[in-house]
């Protein structure tokens, strides 16, 4: 109760802002209804002009007058000018309208002026609505008044009540999730599309002034670091398309859970279930399961803090598809391996672990994609309800895909040296271009940030990161690597730009064992993409790379075999490769 009173306590500025300015907007429409009716009368004024308030950052304007005029044979005297009051630096308003009644004043000419003939003392001279400044003050009603009512409603939504003494005294961890009480989990597409709507509603609204300033700003003054500030209406539209794609998604398909067997997914044994989805069966459509054990944790301190996730194990599968009364049942079934971390049910603590199921398929129109929040816990059990079928099927085709693009992504030739391997430039291009491009983008930011705007610290700063990121996207694109059997053992050689960069050799007789690990992640509209590589261990300690660019763990293990059997390597068993080095070496001297 007392984090809900802190949170309701926190949200309270939050509506007070967007209040204050709904209610601000909610009279500005008032009075331009009200005043349509009010009547035309001549004016004469005794002052007029603009104020100029100087801040720290821009300066704002603030028309004025004083007028007299008679109304029903009484005379009045107003300095009411428009709807809306106060100073503001939206659009010249303030300055065009100041200058106008200026000019009349110096020439004596009277004005026109408009009268509530129900009160006569209130009179305005412009009773035009300004549209750019109710939507400017928009932009903080919804924003702010936005984030309070979210706030206030996560502060006070109702929980189910889980007896937390009674799980953990039965070793049910995963009930202690109000979300995993049974084996049917529902997906997160609901709340990733509300999410979506939100992301792109706030961020829109608030960079949608920013074309105007840029225009007037690059126009006007000829700033060319204003164009920078284009990114986020650009941003704004691909964050809007995102939100309308996850929409489409969910009316078409609808929930579509999914119901674990064994629940909950073991470690050190299965992880599989069953989806069934509202789509008529095609024998063409295929659906891509993807495993990924995650680590969440926040990073940073103080008011710079954020929740950041990695990914630590991944595997994908081809699911089996067949008819059913619904349209199209999806089953699959990952042999998990022992050592990876459990799913943290409370998520109470800053780091904690999660494991994410996705589904995705290309399909006519709308495609499917679906993540699942699911529980994994060291268990061991297997599945029990799974047709033997429909698992055989499975793991079947993906095995045949992993074979076909092992043998593409090794690339195994001979030719008069002997057999060798190659892995060529270009082969992470769109990794690489993405770095090139932001990198690129950033150092230009610098660029200009220490030209144009003399700062030399920001843009030192911009220029740094830039160059770091450009160069690792070069590296990416440019580099190769060949691993080539000569006598009695294996040769690698990494190039850049086809110049030898670094070569190691391997003996045969010093050859231990296998061992795979993520070297590169990507991510894309949340999705991970993890990219293995395979290394070779000898007894004395040492690795080296001999394949990389495998998709998933699965992928990473067929490609062991391959890479066995083309350089006549044998290991007694492919060790699981952790990020502790001492670890590892314990593992060598194991068995050594």
């Amino acid at each position: 109760m007392k984090a809900k009173i802190t949170l309701f306590i926190f949200a309270l500025p939050f509506v007070g802002v967007g209040g204050w300015m709904g209610a601000a907007i909610g009279n500005n429409l008032l009075d331009a209804w009200q005043m349509r009716s009010w009547i035309e009368v001549d004016a004469n004024l005794s002052a007029a002009g603009s104020h100029t308030r100087r801040g720290d950052d821009s300066d704002s304007y603030e028309v004025y007058a004083r007028y007299s005029y008679s109304y029903g044979g009484q005379y009045h005297q107003a300095t009411r000018v428009g709807i809306a009051s106060g100073a503001d630096n939206i659009g010249s308003y303030h300055q065009n309208l100041g200058r106008v009644l200026a000019e009349n004043l110096s020439r004596g000419t009277g004005i026109v002026v408009y009268v509530d003939p129900d009160n006569p003392t209130n009179a305005v001279i412009d009773r035009a609505l300004r549209w750019g400044l109710v939507g400017f003050k928009s932009i903080f009603f919804l924003v702010f008044g936005g984030v309070g009512v979210l706030l206030m409603y996560a502060a006070f939504r109702k929980h189910i009540k889980i007896d937390a003494t009674a799980a953990k005294s039965t070793d049910q961890q995963w009930k202690l999730n109000t979300d995993w009480q049974t084996a049917s989990i529902r997906s997160q597409s609901k709340a990733a599309m509300y999410v979506a709507w939100g992301f792109a509603a706030i961020w829109s609204l608030i960079s949608a002034p920013l074309p105007f300033v840029i225009y007037k700003e690059f126009v006007e003054k000829s700033n060319n670091l204003s164009l920078i500030g284009l990114l986020f209406p650009l941003v704004g539209i691909g964050l809007i398309i995102w939100a309308v794609r996850r929409t489409l998604e969910w009316r078409r398909f609808g929930p579509a859970p999914v119901t674990m067997d064994p629940f909950p997914g073991a470690i050190g044994g299965h992880v599989g279930g069953s989806i069934s989805i509202n789509l008529a069966y095609a024998a063409a459509n295929e659906f891509s399961v993807t495993l990924t054990c995650l680590h969440s944790y926040v990073s940073g301190t103080g008011k710079s803090r954020s929740r950041k996730e990695t990914a630590l194990w991944q595997d994908k599968l081809m699911a089996h598809a067949e008819p059913n009364i619904a349209g199209t049942l999806i089953s699959f079934r990952f042999n998990v391996p022992e050592h990876l971390r459990e799913s943290d049910a409370a998520k109470e603590e800053r780091d904690y672990h999660l494991w994410r199921l996705s589904l995705n398929a290309i399909l006519p129109g709308t495609d499917f994609n679906r993540d699942y929040e699911i529980p994994v816990y060291a268990t061991g059990q297997q599945s029990r309800r799974l047709s033997a079928l429909s698992v055989e099927r499975s793991h079947a085709k993906q095995a045949a895909l992993n074979a076909s693009a092992v043998s593409s992504i090794i690339n195994l030739q001979h030719n008069a040296g002997g057999k060798f391997m190659y892995f060529p430039m270009g082969r992470h291009v769109l990794a690489g271009l993405g770095g090139m491009i932001f990198g690129t983008i950033f150092s230009g930011a610098g660029w200009l940030m220490i030209v144009k705007a003399h700062s030399l610290i920001m843009g030192g700063i911009f220029g740094l990161v830039g160059s770091i990121i450009m160069l690792s996207g070069f590296y990416f694109v440019l580099n190769s690597l060949e691993v080539r059997k000569v006598l009695g053992g294996v040769r690698t050689i990494r190039r850049i730009l086809g110049i030898p960069l670094k070569t190691r050799e391997l003996l045969s007789t010093d050859f231990l064992r296998f061992s795979t690990k993520c070297t590169m992640k990507t991510q894309s509209g949340g999705k991970y993409k993890m990219l293995y590589s395979v290394f070779a261990h000898t007894r004395s300690g040492e690795r080296l790379v001999v394949g990389e660019g495998f998709d998933g763990a699965s992928q990473a293990d067929a490609a062991v075999a391959a890479i066995g059997d083309a350089f006549d390597l044998k290991s007694a068993a492919k060790e699981r490769f952790t990020k502790n080095p001492a670890d590892d070496m314990n593992l060598l001297a194991g068995d050594a």
